[in-house]
């Protein structure tokens, strides 16, 4: 179960606020059991890009053997 603190990957683009499938975020905040997320994403400088609640199905925990990859946030 995804918890407080755990990095998390985006299964889906959220356009309205510039994030794309695949962007990493910490989550901040666990609603309903796990049924829904806060969850920050930063810039790789430690800047808070965007903080938003997303559904339990549209992220996923991050893999043990995936990497960071970097793109410009548009916002």
């Amino acid at each position: 179960m995804i918890k407080e603190h755990d990095r998390v990957v985006l299964k889906a683009p959220v356009p309205s606020i510039g994030l794309e499938a695949g962007d990493v975020g910490t989550v901040v905040h666990v609603y309903r059991d796990g049924g829904a997320y806060e969850v920050e994403f930063t810039t790789l400088e430690g800047k808070t890009a965007a903080v938003v609640t997303v559904e339990a199905s549209q992220v996923r925990p991050v893999g043990k053997r995936e990497i960071t990859h970097a793109r410009p946030y548009a916002k």
